[in-house]
This record gives C-alpha cells, sequence and structure tokens, in this order.
C-alpha cells in the first residue's frame, strides 16, 4: 500500500484493466498556521498514458507541474483515469457538492459552455452528494473510460452499500477532469506536482 496522509491507497487498481498509482496528494486549507487537511487523493491512470505524452520527454516534474498543456493532454488522452479520493476530515456531502458545482460551472462559464443541458447534469451530481454524509475513510472515486466522455461517481460511506451516478453530459465531465487533474488550476497542488513527478519518471524510461 501507499500510505497518502496516513491513508493507505493501493498502488494498482483493476477498472476493466490494471490501472497505476501514478500520483497522490491532498486538499487541504491553512487557518492560522493550522493546515487542515480534507481529503486524500489518488490517481490512476493506464501505463499506456505515456505514450501519449512523449513530447514532454526529459522534462523534469516540477517543471512540468507549471505545464498547462502538458496536463491538458493527460486529460484528452484516450486511456482510462481513475480518481480516488478518501476522506480525511468529516464534512456534509452537500459542501463538497457546492465545492464541484462552483469549480465545474466556473470553469465551463469561462469558456462559454454552461447551458441548460450542463445545468441540469450539474444539478445531478450536486443532488447526488446532499443526501451523503463523508464521515472520516468515506470513499468518493471517479471513473472515466477511455473513450467515451462519461464518468460514473461512486460513493461508498462507512458500511454502506456502494451509490453510483452516471454522468453523460461531455462539458461537464470535463471539466470535472480539470477540477482534479487541471494543472495549476486544480483543486489539489500536491496532487498535480506528484502526478507530474511519476510522469516524468515514467516518461524517462
Amino acid at each position: 500500500m501507499v500510505m497518502v496522509h496516513e491513508i493507505p491507497f493501493p498502488p494498482q487498481i483493476t477498472t476493466t484493466k490494471p490501472l497505476s498509482l501514478f500520483g497522490h496528494g491532498i486538499t487541504d486549507i491553512e487557518i492560522h498556521f493550522l493546515q487542515i487537511k480534507f481529503t486524500a487523493i489518488g490517481v490512476y491512470l493506464e501505463p499506456e498514458v505515456v505514450g501519449h505524452l512523449q513530447q514532454w520527454k526529459g522534462k523534469p516534474g516540477n517543471v512540468l507541474a507549471e505545464d498547462d498543456d502538458f496536463f491538458e493532454a493527460l486529460i484528452n488522452a484516450p486511456v482510462e483515469k481513475f480518481v480516488r479520493v478518501v476522506v480525511i476530515k468529516e464534512i456534509k456531502g452537500s459542501q463538497y457538492g457546492v465545492q464541484l458545482e462552483s469549480a465545474v460551472r466556473d470553469r465551463l462559464a469561462a469558456v462559454d459552455k454552461y447551458e441548460e443541458e450542463e445545468e441540469e447534469a450539474l444539478e445531478k451530481v450536486v443532488e447526488f452528494f446532499q443526501s451523503k454524509y463523508f464521515k472520516k475513510d468515506s470513499i468518493i472515486t471517479y471513473h472515466f473510460p477511455a473513450n467515451a466522455a462519461t464518468a460514473e461517481i461512486a460513493f461508498t460511506g462507512e458500511g454502506k452499500e456502494e451509490a453510483k451516478i452516471k454522468v453523460e453530459n461531455a462539458n461537464v465531465v470535463e471539466m470535472i477532469k480539470k477540477w482534479y487533474l487541471g494543472g495549476t488550476r486544480g483543486v489539489s497542488a500536491t496532487t498535480i506536482s506528484s502526478l507530474a513527478n511519476g510522469l516524468s519518471a515514467e516518461l524517462c524510461k
């Protein structure tokens, strides 16, 4: 297991095929010099992803972490992606839903893609989280298949059955990917930095 701030992450998971843990980090906030950690994040990708990133071969991780074109290429690479988020500090699902909603809505509005269809799709995701309570160690996963512009979001709480929702609006799916994998504008700088280092090492092989 790979420990991410005391939370175990498997180094490999299998969806339709084996995916490897390429990067991990946390979302946190600092208040009066106190670091409050909210979630631990693991990003799993098909190892073949490096084939789509060859033009960045030989660049160090710290350079890639600042290169949004690199992360754009990663997001658009036709490989399976899986983001596993584990709750460290408990919050209401509605609070998480609102964070996701505003991040996705702002990104869509910035490129003039926030129409009625997007609003409806996003509303469903927010409603999905509304009824959940994120206790410590609850798990949220985002599964992005290789060649479909869809996302499957799942939530597993303590002793409860997994709840799932499928997002089929391509614009909303793209911005959810960007929320977690969007380079300098991603929600977790530590995850982006770790992903850049992980991919840089893989590209050097």
